[in-house]
């Protein structure tokens, strides 16, 4: 089935309609994967400028049917393209019969070298389809094949220095390559030419490998003579040139064995002498853990009114914060962590913040100070921060910090030290030094081109952060594909919070099968968060944006994260914090000599307007709705290894010189469900580490998280009252073509199962590729959480997914925040549609959920006692005398969450509505 031109393997449903909307023939087809049920396929065909799809479904025996409209006799098939030759008759229950086929594009030989073509997307051809034909692939494409492999061998010669082995492997791609599908056709069970070039090209390795295989064993016996392994090599007597492959892996097996066990023999060997003799060796004593390190005492230096100037001293430690005059021994006010009511940051000013204070026996007192820049206001607000958690006796934590961390290591060792990486210093928005040491409740690591082993890797970074943090941090996962890493470590009070962890890679290299480039995930539950991490290493070249984009595309299908009951949603979806960060390779778009003279001026603005990831992501291309912090820092490749001072643009080889622009290739984005808290207080790379022809980047966050909630009244201690959740109307505007009636799916960890709606009760087609549906209240199920508290309401998010009812795909799927639709009357919700990572429509509609009246208490979240004020509305003025009454309590907005709406703002509706 492989051959047939109209089969499209996993496109998805927005890529076939594009497809056939090209042809522009009624009867035009095209068959692709299900994406609702596995081994089936969906037949799409054009008919009156609509696209109509039937599922082609296989039963017990393998046979297979196309789903049709009801009163048709299904007919069954063993093979699909005689189910096609079938339906290109008419009268079979399709509302045209199968006439022109919509074949595969081809595509350019599929290379990830910096010479691939990056740029073959999806052509449609549009050929009369010939009846009872199984199209194949052109016989004349075949003798190419040794050229284009050939081709793809000598643009990856710039990565390899081994020229012998090339030279191997070019004779056997130019003379040999054809005959090894030709010996499996005559049923020889192995690639017999392709196992002979390995052996010629591996027999240097047996003398490199006896050669060491010797060095072991004699330090083995050293410590234990009697159980020293033997090489299979000598013990039989063969010569080291045998190109036997077998013999080859039996000596690599005993290398690795000896490796992996050598540690344990000699540290047992020691520890057995020093017990016999009574020795004391002082390498062997190990110190006491080292215990977490208090934070010490730390001040600021701020001005008051107009002229006076103040020291805030914060001891986090005692939960108080202390205002000494300039000059003055003694201490003009100690407040207790418990008095402050409240931060308010202005926007205005960058450096002023507003404290408001209780007092005994008088109104809320408000003051004002002014830092000498935002960085150290920020540093302030941090340290206020980690005083309320540590000082709120809570059970379980509301706030923590999360570190995300990116390094192509360009497959060199680390330096010694990483402590500028992993405390976040260096270049760009970075901590301050008051709080750069502040351990982290989560490090989130990925490496590209990682040369290290997996197990010294995790240890290295551990280590490393128990010198810095004083902390042994344990690890959550380890995920590898090749040399790309992504390590999760967590605090050990933190260890039992973390659950449902699931981890997955995807290949994205040379034709998705090779792991040089691709993407490695992390998933799992802190206590009621969802968190998704992802790191990835995308296509390389300048000209290489389209194929960077389909890598994402790619990434974002297969990679298997998260809850498998949301398996059918969009990956970006399926997670409370979803954070995506790595060697994504964007370049920019300028020529060499003008990006080097802006960097020179420091000009960073002029050259992200040409960032491809930037444009890309204006284009809607990837990373729908993503946030990045802003790149104050400057790109972070090419550099010359050993120095951070010179860009190395020039790349040499054999067919002439390669420019690779100074680039941020190296970047940190993050998507939240709507209504949750999440700033990132860093964002920057480091100056200091320059093994590699990259700088490693770094961001920390500040991220709210829930816990598994405990009702105040135990479950049937009373009459059970129900909370609700009630729809007025759903109105849904999609991009297709289809005329499919849709039903709605709901979706949400606060519902015993899933909930589904009936079929549209509205619909409007008349706008050329827009789908208008809608659904009255009746159509829409009343949804009835598993705890009725208005606390635990607030905090839960409602996923909805819009399913046409005939293929029982999804056309595109949302989240819905609870926390805003709380409320006597209707709220009204407008928001985007989703599917693959494309924006596929819109939604809105009126709800609102209900909570009993002995369920509605609340309390304010850690993260909510600090909020922003955009204008400075009031005149700054000494230290007052009298107290102020406080500012209007602002609810705190995180940075990266848009402003609610009045109204519905998306372009879609203004075409249905006639606005102009």
């Amino acid at each position: 089935m492989a051959a047939a031109s109209w089969y499209h393997r996993d496109i998805s449903r927005v890529v076939a309609e594009e497809l056939l909307a090209r042809a522009g023939r009624d009867g035009a087809f095209l068959v692709r994967d299900s994406e609702s049920v596995a081994g089936a396929y969906a037949l799409c065909l054009l008919f009156q400028r609509h696209v109509h799809t039937y599922r082609i479904l296989p039963d017990d025996e393998g046979l297979l049917s196309v789903q049709t409209i009801q009163g048709i006799q299904a007919q069954c098939f063993r093979t699909l393209p005689e189910l096609i030759s079938a339906y290109q008759h008419p009268n079979n229950g399709l509302v045209t019969p199968l006439l022109y086929p919509v074949h595969r594009a081809r595509r350019a030989p599929d290379e990830d070298s910096d010479g691939e073509d990056g740029r073959a997307g999806h052509v449609a051809s549009v050929v009369p389809a010939v009846s009872g034909m199984w199209p194949s692939a052109p016989v004349t494409g075949r003798t190419h094949i040794p050229q284009q492999l050939h081709q793809r061998l000598q643009e990856q010669v710039h990565s390899s220095p081994a020229s012998d082995f090339l030279g191997f492997l070019a004779e056997y791609l130019n003379h040999h390559v054809q005959l090894d599908p030709g010996a499996l056709h005559l049923g020889h069970p192995q690639l017999r030419h392709l196992g002979t070039t390995l052996a010629t090209g591996c027999r240097a390795l047996h003398g490199e490998i006896d050669f060491t295989l010797a060095g072991l064993e004699t330090l083995a016996r050293v410590f234990e003579p009697p159980l020293s392994p033997r090489s299979p090599a000598r013990e039989q007597g063969l010569l080291p040139s045998d190109p036997d492959l077998e013999l080859l892996l039996h000596k690599i097996s005993a290398v690795n064995n000896l490796l992996s066990s050598l540690e344990k023999k000699v540290l047992k060997s020691l520890q057995e002498t020093v017990s016999r003799h009574n020795l004391a060796l002082p390498s062997m004593v190990v110190a006491p853990p080292p215990s977490a390190k208090p934070l010490a005492v730390q001040s600021f230096e701020v001005k008051v009114g107009k002229s006076q100037r103040v020291v805030l001293m914060v001891d986090v430690e005692s939960g108080t914060v202390t205002i000494t005059k300039r000059g003055s021994g003694s201490p003009e006010e100690v407040i207790p962590q418990d008095k402050i009511l409240q931060l308010i940051k202005y926007q205005s000013v960058q450096g002023k913040v507003r404290l408001v204070c209780a007092r005994e026996s008088q109104k809320n007192l408000s003051r004002d100070f002014i830092f000498p820049s935002a960085r150290k206001r920020e540093a302030f607000c941090q340290l206020l921060q980690l005083m309320k958690i540590q000082h709120a006796n809570l059970d379980e934590p509301e706030l923590i910090s999360v570190y995300v961390g990116t390094w192509n290591m360009g497959s060199t060792p680390p330096p010694r030290s990483l402590a500028s990486w992993l405390t976040s210093r260096g270049l760009g928005h970075t901590q301050d030094e008051t709080t750069s040491c502040i351990p982290h409740d989560i490090y989130v690591i990925g490496t590209q081109e990682n040369s290290l082993g997996d197990r010294e890797w995790v240890e290295f970074l551990r280590a490393s952060l128990k010198t810095l943090m004083a902390i042994d941090y344990r690890v959550v996962a380890l995920q590898c594909l090749w040399s790309i890493k992504i390590v999760v470590l967590v605090k050990p009070e933190h260890e039992r919070r973390i659950s449902h962890v699931h981890t997955s890679s995807v290949k994205t290299g040379i034709a998705n099968t090779l792991g040089n480039k691709g993407a490695v995930g992390v998933s799992f539950l802190f206590n009621g968060t969802s968190f998704g991490f992802v790191n990835c290493h995308l296509a390389s070249g300048s000209e290489k944006t389209h194929r960077r984009n389909q890598n994402y595309s790619d990434i974002l299908h297969s990679l298997v994260l998260g809850d498998k009951c949301l398996g059918g949603f969009d990956l970006t979806l399926r997670f409370t914090h979803l954070f995506w960060f790595g060697d994504l390779n964007y370049r920019l778009d300028m020529d060499v000599e003008d990006i080097l003279a802006h960097l020179t001026k420091k000009e960073f603005q002029a050259l992200l307007a040409v960032d491809q990831l930037n444009l890309e992501r204006e284009k809607n291309k990837v990373f729908l709705r993503f946030s990045e912090g802003d790149i104050s820092f400057p790109p972070t490749y090419r550099y010359e290894r050993g120095s951070r001072d010179t860009y190395v643009w020039q790349k040499f080889k054999h067919t002439g010189v390669r420019v690779n622009v100074p680039s941020w290739c190296d970047r940190i984005l993050w998507k939240s469900h709507p209504e949750t808290h999440v700033v990132c207080n860093s964002y920057g790379c480091t100056d200091d580490i320059v093994t590699s022809d990259h700088s490693p980047v770094f961001a920390t966050f500040e991220v709210g998280v829930t816990s598994q909630f405990v009702p105040k009244e135990a479950p049937g201690s009373g009459p059970e009252a129900l909370a609700c959740v009630e729809w007025e109307s759903i109105e849904v505007i999609l991009k297709t073509t289809s005329r499919s009636k849709c039903y709605i799916e709901f979706h949400s960890y606060c519902l015993e199962e899933m909930q589904r709606s009936g079929e549209n009760t509205f619909q409007n087609c008349d706008i050329p590729g827009f789908l208008k549906l809608g659904w009255s209240s009746k159509h829409l199920p009343v949804l009835n959480p598993i705890l009725p508290d208005l606390e635990y309401l607030g905090d839960q998010h409602l996923l909805l997914s819009i399913k046409g009812v005939e293929s029982c795909e999804s056309y595109g799927e949302c989240c819905i925040a609870m926390r805003s639709m709380i409320g006597s009357t209707a709220q009204q919700f407008e928001t985007f549609l989703f599917h693959r990572g494309e924006e596929t429509g819109s939604m809105r509609g009126r709800m609102r959920v209900r909570a009993p009246t002995g369920r509605r208490s609340t309390r304010e979240r850690l993260y909510e006692w600090i909020s922003f004020e955009e204008e400075d509305a009031e005149p700054v003025t000494d230290a007052p005398t009298c107290p102020k009454p406080p500012p209007q309590r602002l609810r705190s907005r995180p940075r990266s969450l848009p402003e609610p709406t009045t109204g519905y703002t998306n372009p879609a509706y203004f075409i249905f509505e006639g606005v102009p």
